[in-house]
């Protein structure tokens, strides 16, 4: 039996990247049933078709884990095709980089949006769905502890991700 044979997962930012990877690893060698998530239709399409093209364990849902009602329509098509979530990573997340003085507000609403609120809201919106002995994966990056040029607000928010798992 595969590890995670017959399991429900959910993949934020599953349309491309480390994203795109894991799902297809699920569904392809391990034989989990994966909805993906990812903010442009035509990628998310895409990945579907390729992962699966030799099996049907794979739903697209289009949205923006920064978007509240888009996390909730992806939750209620969870509810709706398989009533539980027996495995959630929150993945979907944005790199953009800006040395401090150019830091403009919109760079760090967007940054801060999608990387911290996405997250949280990825997580807190998902848990009436989860059984016990679920698994929650949260994707942060070494940018949490180490300093990096004109990563300071990506930085932070990865912090805060980290943070967000050890409590």
């Amino acid at each position: 039996m595969k590890k995670i044979e017959g399991k429900v997962a959910v993949i934020t930012g599953g349309s491309s990247g480390i994203g795109v990877a894991t799902a297809h690893r699920f569904v392809s060698e391990e034989g989990a049933y994966v909805f993906i998530t990812g903010r442009r239709q035509s990628e998310l399409d895409a990945a579907v078709k390729q992962i699966g093209k030799n099996n049907n364990n794979i739903i697209g849902v289009q949205g923006d884990v920064s978007n509240l009602p888009d996390l909730d329509r992806l939750y209620a098509t969870v509810k709706e095709k398989k009533g539980r979530i027996d495995i959630l990573f929150a993945n979907a997340g944005v790199g953009e980089f800006a040395p401090l003085g150019e830091i403009s507000e919109a760079h760090f609403d967007k940054i801060f949006d999608i990387n911290v609120k996405g997250l949280l809201f990825t997580v807190q919106k998902a848990l009436p769905l989860f059984q016990d002995g679920g698994s929650i994966i949260l994707n942060a990056s070494i940018a949490a502890s180490k300093g990096v040029e004109a990563s300071t607000v990506y930085s932070a928010t990865k912090g805060a991700i980290r943070s967000f798992a050890r409590t």
